[in-house]
Parts: structure tokens; C-alpha cells; sequence
């Protein structure tokens, strides 16, 4: 290795990169440190850290208000290419229980244009909210109304093809993972991958890459429309009642620059889930099956969110301020499962595009099984 000190921004990169460079292609994110090998291999390194504050109703060991401090999550980001169409990427992160677990594990292999192929630990075709994460949303928790199942963190292992073709415009992705409740005495005792794909498509400006972002914050005229679908069979409840699991969702993000030099974002989504009717195993059956991922949570029902931003013009000191209103609900076709709706009412303060953000915002949440409650979190994230 040489030029150990070369520090670049992801758009100096080879394109197609690993997931620094993709996600820098939102715009935001940087790719940290590169050290820059032979010809055009390279090994890059990104710190990533969430910590915020939150206070919420009954939720202190004595059933009063909490007022707790965690650090959500930390993450080491490292990517790179052997040659020019090899790469891959080794990401870890360090979750608020102190845990430290790999999150993707990918080999990456662009094997002509539009047409890239990964094996390994990653995110599935899903949703927009999924693609994006945590740390790219302009929000500051992951909406509750996106389940689609996985290992840890989003992720599942299994092989990918993906690609960006007709000039950037169309995302088409399909792939193949472990799925499901795969465990002796589980309905997916006999091994059945789970099977999924999406297609967006970019009526404005291009967004490339395979992951996504929920704001540019005014670097791209974007109105793009998404649209993911999963199935496994035999993928919920036991050995004895088993049932197929499908989900699909349609998701769509406009966001544009307007006349004063606002940014005005909006998002929306529809999920529809299915699991033949069948109640999924339980954590205990999960745990009987020593089986302690990706197993049980199907709930079938549908889901709609909606969220709104506007991020204003004005400099305050070094950042600009973004209002947002995010509404979410979850409606369980078992009224023995919880429904839920949800309203966020929050502003984040923009320093660096995504590397640098503090928001707050109050949540005010509906059950219709457990208690309703409401919150107010205070959040800090920063990306290098």
C-alpha cells in the first residue's frame, strides 16, 4: 500500500464502489480515509456514530416519565476495490446493549454496466426507509411501519443482482436470502430462501447507486417511485402451522428547490403484508428452536407513511434548520396484534448534509393493545 495519508471525497473514487462510495452518491457522505493501493485498488475507512436523549411517558423502572441518555449506535464503515469490477465491504456496528456484530459482509463484482453482483451479509431489495437507514433519513427513528424481516440491522445473507440502466433512470434489483424461521420445528424447517426485488424509477434527476437517501437537501431534483416485493414459502409460524409470507410496498420521494432557496421534501409509502392468515412463532418458540434471528414478528396487515420537510434557506450560525411532520400507521388484520399510529413533530438542524445533524422531535403514539405513550427525543449524528 502507498499514499497512506491520501484523504478523498467519494466522487474521486472508481464508480460502483462499496458502500461508502454508493451512499456518497446521495450527495452527503463522505468516504473518510482512503489508502490507495496498486493501480486502481484502494481501502477505505468511515466512522459513524448515533447518540441522542429521550424522555417518555411511564417509561421508568417506577412507571414515571423516563430520562435516559443512549448511545444508539456506532458504526466502522470499510470498503474498497481490488481492481476496477472486484470489490467489497466489511461493516460493523457497536449497537446501544454494547454488542458489537457485522452488519454487511459483501463481495462485489460489477460484472458489465448496469449489472453488478454481490454475495454475502446486506441489505435486501425493500423499501426506500430500508435502503436509506437511520442515518440517511430526514428523520430521526426508523419507521415502525416497515417490517420486512431480517437477520440484524435490515440485513439477511444470500446474493444480489442489481443495476442502474436506462441512463441512471431505473433501479432494478432481485436477489435471493436465508429468510425466515429456518430451524428444526419452524415452518421453514425445510430450508426455503426467501425471494426479493424492487424497481424505481427517476422521473428527474438519476439516483444512482443501489442504496438510498431520504433527502438531498436540495442537491437533486428528485421524483422517484419505488416499488419492492418479498416472498418465502413456508416463511411463518411452526413446524405443525406453517404459511407462506409475501410483502410488498410502494414508496415514492419528491423533493425539489424552490424560488427563495427552500427545500421542500416529500415522502410516502404503502405496505401490504401477508402471512396466509397464520400467527408467526413466538420469541419462546424461537428460542426453543435456538433460533435467535430472523425469526417470529410477521404480523399480517397493512401500513401507510407519510412524512413532509422543509428545509429553510436561511443560514443560522452553521447550519440551516428543517421542520418535518412524519405520520405512520399499522393497521393489524388480528385485533389480538397491535395497530398503531404514530405522529412526529420535529426540526433537525443541518450542519453537514447527513455527516452532521441534531434533531428533536415529539412523538405521540396510538396502541390498540399495549398503552399509548408519547416521547420527545433529542438526537446527534455525525459521519466521517
Amino acid at each position: 500500500m502507498k499514499n497512506i495519508s491520501n484523504t478523498r471525497s467519494a466522487s474521486a473514487l472508481p464508480r460502483l464502489g462499496a458502500l461508502a462510495v454508493a451512499l456518497a452518491a446521495c450527495g452527503s457522505a463522505q468516504a473518510g480515509v482512503t489508502v490507495a493501493g496498486p493501480g486502481e485498488s484502494y481501502l477505505s475507512l468511515s466512522m459513524w456514530a448515533r447518540s441522542s436523549y429521550t424522555s417518555q411517558k411511564d417509561a421508568a423502572p417506577d412507571g414515571s416519565r423516563s430520562s435516559d441518555f443512549t448511545l444508539d449506535s456506532v458504526r466502522i464503515i470499510t470498503s474498497g476495490k481490488i481492481t476496477k469490477n472486484i470489490g467489497g465491504m466489511i461493516n460493523f456496528e457497536k449497537k446501544s446493549d454494547d454488542s458489537m456484530q457485522v452488519i454487511d459482509a459483501v463481495a462485489q463484482f460489477e460484472l458489465a454496466d448496469g449489472i453488478n453482483l454481490w454475495f454475502g451479509r446486506m441489505l435486501p431489495p425493500t423499501d426506500r426507509a430500508n435502503l436509506a437507514g437511520p442515518y440517511f433519513a430526514n428523520v430521526w427513528e426508523y419507521p415502525g411501519v416497515s417490517q420486512y424481516p431480517a437477520r440484524n440491522v435490515g440485513r439477511d445473507d444470500g446474493a444480489l443482482l442489481w443495476g442502474n440502466v436506462a441512463g441512471g433512470k431505473l433501479l432494478y434489483a432481485v436477489g435471493a436470502y436465508q429468510g425466515k424461521n429456518r430451524a428444526s420445528g419452524l415452518s421453514n424447517d425445510g430450508d426455503e430462501p426467501l425471494y426479493a426485488g424492487r424497481l424505481a424509477y427517476s422521473f428527474l434527476d438519476p439516483e444512482l447507486g443501489y442504496y438510498g437517501t431520504n433527502s438531498y437537501f436540495g442537491q437533486k431534483e428528485v421524483f422517484t417511485v419505488g416499488a419492492a416485493y418479498q416472498f418465502q414459502k413456508d416463511g411463518v409460524g411452526t413446524a405443525l402451522t406453517k404459511g407462506d409470507y409475501r410483502a410488498w410496498n410502494i414508496d415514492a420521494l419528491f423533493e425539489t428547490k424552490l424560488a427563495g432557496g427552500g427545500v421542500l421534501t416529500a415522502e410516502g409509502a404503502y405496505y401490504d403484508y401477508d402471512t396466509d392468515g397464520i400467527t408467526d412463532a413466538t420469541s419462546a418458540q424461537c428460542t426453543a428452536a435456538s433460533l435467535s434471528n430472523n425469526c417470529g414478528g410477521a404480523t399480517q396487515g397493512d401500513a401507510y407513511l407519510a412524512t413532509l420537510a422543509y428545509l429553510i434557506p436561511t443560514q443560522v450560525g452553521i447550519g440551516k434548520f428543517q421542520p418535518y411532520v412524519r405520520y405512520q400507521k399499522f393497521d393489524a388484520d388480528d385485533s389480538a396484534n397491535n395497530s398503531f399510529k404514530q405522529w412526529d413533530f420535529g426540526v433537525t438542524y443541518v450542519m453537514a448534509g447527513h455527516n452532521a445533524r441534531v434533531t428533536a422531535v415529539y412523538s405521540d403514539i396510538e396502541n390498540s393493545t399495549v398503552a399509548d405513550t408519547d416521547k420527545f427525543i433529542v438526537g446527534v449524528q455525525l459521519m466521517y
